[in-house]
């Protein structure tokens, strides 16, 4: 019995990843997502267990489902800042930063499948932290994470008060619209399985791809530019070059949720297709959008670049971006409430039935979490600085750091061959990046925050003042 359990065991393990450790193919993941469930309490146990007989099922999204809500996740508010580099690094620097953090963070995202293939009962980074450091590793991620999404949240509800007092000229107190806000998150994250987003997703998509758009268009009819571009960097300060390096990554930076989302797809082996549908779809959209936004605006470019528009443009673009704006936070906080709401009842039936207390539970981790993240985004009232810091402390981890840290791990036995050691050394190029953007950014950011806050810039926290 031993010995045909060892069998099954070496089995998995060549499936998942080849002989020999090597690194996976997509080929190799044929059929085994369609393995036996393990055993109850297997450290290889499937995060939502065996479904067959569930009445609530989360292993239902395709692979471009799941694309696309990897792309509501991450197309959102981030590409709304991107112009407002290139006007701080210049034309061809900032394009380059563009392209280059949109390649790493493909390699990144591809790694973090990797791990989830082989360690499956992976739900969370904190799952994936508790593999890397035990238990303090686990309660050190999941705080993390947590924040995270707050800040992320917290920056939604910040840009719906902006897009409310554009479309309404400031008729009411900001906090009011801020409220408005988050309510409505609230409403649209009571459902608790991802599939049920997939549609919005694509709603999401087509919503920054047709703001951008009207932006483009706005820019080059109102000619608002305020002098020529620079193709090269222009005098611009540390922290304000670092500020604009840590939108580029806030703007890629959905690798948080990656293991959430895999855990809900119906073939685990797809998870590439996935991750080439979000970066592909990142890379062109933002390099296109931030160089013609840039060209026509010149250095002036605001951020959020909405407000480029000129009037009506500009209140066009709100409106179109209305459903990104709720959708790409509400994305969020379900991953933030699911990996609650998984620890709370992991291996309980509570999971997959539709009785009240499940009901009232779920609803209730919802509006907690939209509580915090909205008085964050009370706190930090300039766009900018609430995106560069969320980016500089959390995202710089997230997206670059543990991934390399997740790619040393998987290989830490085996440096036999020439394509591991490449590896290796490609692994460590990437966490001293996210070393180096973490403790910069942060620096920029404060200082950043500070000066807006003692000039008033953004209406100031807690403010009815108009922030647009």
């Amino acid at each position: 019995m031993a010995l045909a359990r060892l069998k099954e065991c070496c089995k998995t393990l060549e499936i998942c990843w080849g002989k020999n450790g090597a690194a996976p193919t997509v080929g190799m993941f044929h059929n085994a997502s369609k393995a036996s469930p393990p055993a109850s309490g297997s450290p290889s146990e499937d995060p939502f267990g065996d479904e067959r007989e569930a009445a609530v099922k989360y292993k239902t999204m395709s692979w471009w489902q799941t694309g696309m809500i990897m792309i509501a996740e991450t197309i959102s508010l981030g590409i709304l800042a991107l112009p407002k580099v290139l006007a701080t690094l210049g034309l061809v620097p900032g394009v380059a930063v563009i392209i280059g953090v949109g390649i790493l963070t493909t390699y990144t995202g591809l790694v973090i499948g990797q791990f989830k293939c082989r360690h499956l009962h992976i739900h969370s980074m904190a799952d994936a932290g508790e593999i890397l450091l035990g238990k303090v590793g686990r309660e050190v991620l999941a705080a993390a994470q947590l924040v995270f999404y707050m800040f992320i949240m917290g920056s939604h509800i910040l840009t719906f008060s902006i897009m409310m007092n554009v479309l309404t000229e400031h008729s009411a107190c900001t906090i009011i619209f801020s409220i408005i806000g988050l309510l409505v998150s609230f409403a649209f994250t009571l459902p608790r399985r991802l599939e049920e987003l997939s549609h919005l997703s694509t709603i999401s998509f087509i919503s920054i791809v047709g703001a951008v758009f009207i932006t483009i268009i706005g820019t080059s009819v109102t000619k608002s530019s305020t002098g020529p571009i620079s193709f090269f960097p222009p005098k611009a300060t540390a922290h304000d070059t670092m500020v604009a390096i840590a939108n580029v990554v806030f703007a890629y930076a959905g690798h948080v949720a990656f293991f959430t989302l895999f855990s809900e797809l119906k073939e685990i082996e797809d998870y590439p297709k996935a991750v080439a549908l979000l970066q592909g779809s990142e890379i062109i959209l933002y390099t296109v959008s931030a160089i013609v936004i840039y060209v026509f605006a010149g250095p002036g470019v605001a951020s959020p670049a909405l407000n480029s528009a000129g009037s009506p443009f500009r209140k066009i673009a709100y409106g179109i971006a209305i459903p990104t704006i709720v959708i790409g936070g509400v994305v969020n906080a379900h991953v933030a409430v699911k990996f609650q709401y998984v620890r709370l009842f992991r291996g309980t039936q509570t999971m997959h039935t539709r009785s009240l207390s499940s009901r009232f539970i779920w609803g209730m981790l919802c509006m907690m979490f939209w509580a915090l993240a909205w008085l964050i985004g009370e706190s930090i009232p300039v766009f900018n600085d609430i995106l560069a810091l969320a980016s500089s402390l959390f995202a710089s981890w997230f997206t670059f750091g543990l991934p390399a840290i997740f790619g040393l791990h998987m290989h830490y036995h085996s440096l036999r061959s020439t394509k591991v050691i490449m590896g290796w050394v490609l692994n460590f190029v990437v966490l001293a990046i996210g070393v180096f953007i973490c403790v910069l950014g942060v620096y920029s950011s404060y200082k950043s925050i500070t000066h807006n806050l003692a000039v008033g810039v953004g209406g100031g926290t807690f403010s009815c003042a108009d922030n647009s």
